[in-house]
Protein backbone atom coordinates (compact mmCIF):
# COMPACT_ATOMS: atom_id res chain seq x y z
CA UNK A 1 0.00 0.00 0.00
CA UNK A 2 2.81 2.37 0.90
CA UNK A 3 4.53 1.62 -2.40
CA UNK A 4 1.34 2.37 -4.36
CA UNK A 5 0.86 5.70 -2.57
CA UNK A 6 4.48 6.68 -3.15
CA UNK A 7 4.20 5.76 -6.83
CA UNK A 8 1.08 7.88 -7.24
CA UNK A 9 2.75 10.81 -5.50
CA UNK A 10 5.80 10.40 -7.70
CA UNK A 11 3.67 10.45 -10.82
CA UNK A 12 1.84 13.56 -9.64
CA UNK A 13 5.16 15.25 -8.91
CA UNK A 14 6.46 14.35 -12.35
CA UNK A 15 3.35 15.70 -14.02
CA UNK A 16 3.48 18.90 -12.01
CA UNK A 17 7.16 19.47 -12.65
CA UNK A 18 6.76 18.79 -16.37
CA UNK A 19 3.76 21.08 -16.67
CA UNK A 20 5.03 24.10 -14.75
CA UNK A 21 8.84 24.18 -14.75
CA UNK A 22 10.89 27.29 -14.28
CA UNK A 23 12.72 29.01 -17.10
CA UNK A 24 16.07 27.80 -15.82
CA UNK A 25 14.86 24.20 -15.58
CA UNK A 26 13.35 24.39 -19.06
CA UNK A 27 16.58 25.76 -20.50
CA UNK A 28 18.65 23.07 -18.78
CA UNK A 29 16.40 20.25 -19.99
CA UNK A 30 16.37 21.68 -23.51
CA UNK A 31 20.17 21.83 -23.64
CA UNK A 32 20.43 18.29 -22.28
CA UNK A 33 18.13 17.02 -25.00
CA UNK A 34 20.04 19.07 -27.56
CA UNK A 35 23.14 17.19 -26.44
CA UNK A 36 21.22 13.97 -27.00
CA UNK A 37 20.46 15.16 -30.52
CA UNK A 38 24.15 15.79 -31.16
CA UNK A 39 24.94 12.26 -30.00
CA UNK A 40 22.42 10.94 -32.52
CA UNK A 41 24.24 12.82 -35.26
CA UNK A 42 27.55 11.46 -34.01
CA UNK A 43 26.27 7.89 -34.08
CA UNK A 44 24.57 8.40 -37.44
CA UNK A 45 26.76 10.76 -39.53
CA UNK A 46 24.58 10.03 -42.57
CA UNK A 47 22.25 12.75 -41.24
CA UNK A 48 24.89 15.24 -42.38
CA UNK A 49 25.16 13.81 -45.89
CA UNK A 50 22.88 16.39 -47.49
CA UNK A 51 24.62 19.39 -45.93
CA UNK A 52 28.03 18.01 -46.93
CA UNK A 53 27.33 16.76 -50.45
CA UNK A 54 24.85 19.40 -51.64
CA UNK A 55 27.22 22.40 -51.35
CA UNK A 56 29.85 20.55 -53.41
CA UNK A 57 27.43 19.51 -56.15
CA UNK A 58 25.51 22.80 -56.27
CA UNK A 59 28.55 25.07 -56.34
CA UNK A 60 30.35 23.08 -59.03
CA UNK A 61 27.20 22.71 -61.14
CA UNK A 62 26.02 26.32 -60.98
CA UNK A 63 29.53 27.67 -61.51
CA UNK A 64 29.93 25.55 -64.63
CA UNK A 65 26.48 26.37 -66.02
CA UNK A 66 26.17 30.08 -65.24
CA UNK A 67 29.76 31.26 -64.77
CA UNK A 68 30.68 31.97 -68.37
CA UNK A 69 27.22 33.18 -69.39
CA UNK A 70 26.74 35.67 -66.56
CA UNK A 71 30.21 36.89 -65.57
CA UNK A 72 32.42 35.75 -68.45
CA UNK A 73 34.33 33.24 -66.34
CA UNK A 74 33.89 31.01 -63.31
CA UNK A 75 36.35 33.03 -61.21
CA UNK A 76 34.45 36.26 -61.90
CA UNK A 77 31.15 34.59 -61.05
CA UNK A 78 32.22 33.16 -57.69
CA UNK A 79 31.78 36.42 -55.67
CA UNK A 80 28.15 36.42 -56.77
CA UNK A 81 27.60 32.66 -56.59
CA UNK A 82 29.10 31.70 -53.22
CA UNK A 83 26.89 33.95 -51.04
CA UNK A 84 23.87 32.82 -53.07
CA UNK A 85 24.65 29.11 -52.71
CA UNK A 86 25.49 29.68 -49.05
CA UNK A 87 22.00 31.03 -48.42
CA UNK A 88 20.29 28.38 -50.57
CA UNK A 89 21.99 25.42 -48.92
CA UNK A 90 21.62 26.61 -45.33
CA UNK A 91 17.96 27.59 -45.75
CA UNK A 92 17.14 24.30 -47.48
CA UNK A 93 18.86 22.38 -44.66
CA UNK A 94 16.19 23.68 -42.27
CA UNK A 95 13.64 21.48 -44.06
CA UNK A 96 15.33 18.43 -42.58
CA UNK A 97 14.39 19.62 -39.11
CA UNK A 98 10.68 19.39 -39.85
CA UNK A 99 11.03 16.03 -41.60
CA UNK A 100 13.03 14.50 -38.74
CA UNK A 101 10.61 15.92 -36.17
CA UNK A 102 7.66 14.33 -37.95
CA UNK A 103 9.50 10.99 -38.10
CA UNK A 104 10.28 11.12 -34.38
CA UNK A 105 6.65 11.92 -33.55
CA UNK A 106 5.45 9.00 -35.68
CA UNK A 107 7.89 6.65 -33.95
CA UNK A 108 6.75 7.78 -30.50
CA UNK A 109 10.14 9.21 -29.56
CA UNK A 110 8.63 12.23 -27.83
CA UNK A 111 6.09 10.12 -25.96
CA UNK A 112 8.96 8.69 -23.93
CA UNK A 113 9.83 12.13 -22.61
CA UNK A 114 6.35 12.87 -21.26
CA UNK A 115 6.89 10.77 -18.14
CA UNK A 116 10.05 12.69 -17.27
CA UNK A 117 10.04 15.69 -14.88
CA UNK A 118 10.83 18.17 -17.64
CA UNK A 119 8.94 20.84 -19.53
CA UNK A 120 6.81 19.40 -22.30
CA UNK A 121 8.39 21.84 -24.74
CA UNK A 122 11.98 20.87 -23.87
CA UNK A 123 12.21 18.00 -26.41
CA UNK A 124 11.10 20.34 -29.19
CA UNK A 125 13.55 23.09 -28.28
CA UNK A 126 16.32 20.54 -27.84
CA UNK A 127 15.73 19.01 -31.27
CA UNK A 128 15.74 22.39 -33.02
CA UNK A 129 18.82 23.55 -31.14
CA UNK A 130 20.77 20.39 -32.03
CA UNK A 131 20.06 20.95 -35.72
CA UNK A 132 21.98 24.22 -35.63
CA UNK A 133 25.01 21.98 -36.16
CA UNK A 134 23.59 21.02 -39.56
CA UNK A 135 23.27 24.66 -40.58
CA UNK A 136 26.82 25.40 -39.46
CA UNK A 137 28.15 22.41 -41.42
CA UNK A 138 26.21 23.51 -44.52
CA UNK A 139 27.61 27.03 -44.20
CA UNK A 140 31.19 25.84 -43.68
CA UNK A 141 30.97 23.45 -46.63
CA UNK A 142 29.58 26.10 -48.99
CA UNK A 143 32.35 28.55 -48.08
CA UNK A 144 35.04 25.84 -48.20
CA UNK A 145 34.03 24.72 -51.68
CA UNK A 146 34.07 28.33 -52.83
CA UNK A 147 37.55 28.88 -51.42
CA UNK A 148 38.76 25.68 -53.10
CA UNK A 149 37.44 26.97 -56.43
CA UNK A 150 39.24 30.30 -56.02
CA UNK A 151 36.76 32.54 -54.22
CA UNK A 152 38.37 35.14 -51.96
CA UNK A 153 36.13 37.41 -49.86
CA UNK A 154 37.12 41.05 -49.60
CA UNK A 155 36.25 41.08 -45.89
CA UNK A 156 36.73 37.98 -43.74
CA UNK A 157 34.96 39.55 -40.74
CA UNK A 158 32.12 40.49 -43.06
CA UNK A 159 31.94 36.91 -44.32
CA UNK A 160 31.76 35.60 -40.75
CA UNK A 161 28.94 38.01 -39.92
CA UNK A 162 27.13 36.97 -43.09
CA UNK A 163 27.51 33.29 -42.20
CA UNK A 164 26.17 33.96 -38.70
CA UNK A 165 23.17 35.76 -40.19
CA UNK A 166 22.51 32.81 -42.52
CA UNK A 167 22.67 30.30 -39.65
CA UNK A 168 20.39 32.51 -37.55
CA UNK A 169 17.92 32.67 -40.44
CA UNK A 170 18.01 28.90 -40.89
CA UNK A 171 17.23 28.42 -37.19
CA UNK A 172 14.29 30.82 -37.47
CA UNK A 173 12.95 28.98 -40.52
CA UNK A 174 13.33 25.67 -38.71
CA UNK A 175 10.42 26.76 -36.50
CA UNK A 176 8.26 27.05 -39.62
CA UNK A 177 9.21 23.57 -40.81
CA UNK A 178 8.89 22.21 -37.27
CA UNK A 179 5.30 23.45 -37.28
CA UNK A 180 4.72 21.53 -40.51
CA UNK A 181 6.37 18.51 -38.91
CA UNK A 182 3.97 18.68 -35.98
CA UNK A 183 0.84 19.33 -38.00
CA UNK A 184 1.30 17.08 -41.03
CA UNK A 185 0.67 13.35 -41.08
CA UNK A 186 3.86 12.02 -42.67
CA UNK A 187 7.50 13.01 -43.30
CA UNK A 188 6.87 12.81 -47.05
CA UNK A 189 4.08 15.38 -46.73
CA UNK A 190 6.39 17.69 -44.76
CA UNK A 191 9.10 17.32 -47.39
CA UNK A 192 6.69 18.03 -50.24
CA UNK A 193 5.05 21.05 -48.61
CA UNK A 194 8.40 22.51 -47.57
CA UNK A 195 9.97 22.22 -51.01
CA UNK A 196 6.81 23.64 -52.59
CA UNK A 197 7.48 26.81 -50.60
CA UNK A 198 11.27 26.83 -50.78
CA UNK A 199 11.81 26.12 -54.48
CA UNK A 200 10.21 29.36 -55.70
CA UNK A 201 11.72 31.34 -52.82
CA UNK A 202 15.28 30.21 -53.53
CA UNK A 203 15.17 30.26 -57.33
CA UNK A 204 13.00 33.36 -57.89
CA UNK A 205 15.68 35.46 -56.26
CA UNK A 206 19.06 37.01 -56.97
CA UNK A 207 20.91 34.03 -55.49
CA UNK A 208 22.17 32.67 -58.81
CA UNK A 209 21.47 35.33 -61.44
CA UNK A 210 20.97 39.11 -61.41
CA UNK A 211 17.39 40.31 -61.45
CA UNK A 212 18.03 42.98 -64.11
CA UNK A 213 17.11 40.79 -67.11
CA UNK A 214 14.18 38.98 -65.52
CA UNK A 215 10.65 39.51 -66.91
CA UNK A 216 8.72 42.28 -65.15
CA UNK A 217 6.57 40.33 -62.70
CA UNK A 218 9.29 37.79 -61.91
CA UNK A 219 11.75 40.62 -61.32
CA UNK A 220 9.28 42.24 -58.92
CA UNK A 221 8.85 38.98 -57.01
CA UNK A 222 12.61 38.44 -56.88
CA UNK A 223 13.27 41.93 -55.55
CA UNK A 224 10.75 41.64 -52.70
CA UNK A 225 11.78 38.06 -51.92
CA UNK A 226 13.26 37.82 -48.39
CA UNK A 227 15.87 35.39 -49.76
CA UNK A 228 17.11 38.13 -52.11
CA UNK A 229 17.54 40.51 -49.18
CA UNK A 230 19.50 37.87 -47.28
CA UNK A 231 21.70 37.10 -50.29
CA UNK A 232 22.37 40.79 -50.92
CA UNK A 233 23.22 41.35 -47.26
CA UNK A 234 25.65 38.41 -47.31
CA UNK A 235 27.26 39.58 -50.56
CA UNK A 236 27.75 43.11 -49.27
CA UNK A 237 29.28 41.85 -46.04
CA UNK A 238 31.62 39.34 -47.68
CA UNK A 239 32.56 41.16 -50.88
CA UNK A 240 32.61 44.76 -49.66
CA UNK A 241 32.68 44.63 -45.86
CA UNK A 242 29.59 46.81 -45.94
CA UNK A 243 26.41 46.41 -43.88
CA UNK A 244 23.61 47.92 -45.95
CA UNK A 245 19.87 48.19 -45.49
CA UNK A 246 19.39 44.56 -46.55
CA UNK A 247 20.99 43.29 -43.36
CA UNK A 248 18.42 45.33 -41.43
CA UNK A 249 15.53 43.83 -43.40
CA UNK A 250 16.98 40.33 -43.07
CA UNK A 251 17.46 40.64 -39.32
CA UNK A 252 13.99 42.12 -38.89
CA UNK A 253 12.52 39.25 -40.91
CA UNK A 254 14.25 36.69 -38.72
CA UNK A 255 12.96 38.34 -35.55
CA UNK A 256 9.40 38.44 -36.91
CA UNK A 257 9.52 34.77 -37.93
CA UNK A 258 10.77 33.76 -34.50
CA UNK A 259 8.23 35.94 -32.69
CA UNK A 260 5.33 34.47 -34.66
CA UNK A 261 6.31 30.86 -35.34
CA UNK A 262 8.01 29.89 -32.06
CA UNK A 263 4.88 30.25 -29.88
CA UNK A 264 2.63 28.84 -32.62
CA UNK A 265 4.85 25.77 -33.01
CA UNK A 266 5.16 25.27 -29.26
CA UNK A 267 1.39 25.41 -28.86
CA UNK A 268 0.87 22.93 -31.70
CA UNK A 269 3.50 20.59 -30.25
CA UNK A 270 1.92 20.60 -26.79
CA UNK A 271 -1.56 20.01 -28.22
CA UNK A 272 -0.18 17.16 -30.31
CA UNK A 273 0.56 15.32 -27.10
Amino acid sequence: MTTVVQTRRSRRAVATTGAHPGVRATFGASMTLAGRGLLKIRHNPARLFDVIALPVVSTAMFAGIFGGAIAGSVSSYLPQLIPGVLVQIAVTAAVGTGVQLCEDIDKGVFDRFRSLPIARVAPLIGALTADIVRYVVATVMAVSVGLAMGYRPHSWPGLLVGCALVVFTSFALSWVFAYLGVRMSSPAAVQGASMFVLMPMTFISNALVPTTNMPGWIKWLAEINPVSHLVTATRELANHGHAGIDIVWSTLGVVVIMAVMAPVTVRAFIRKG
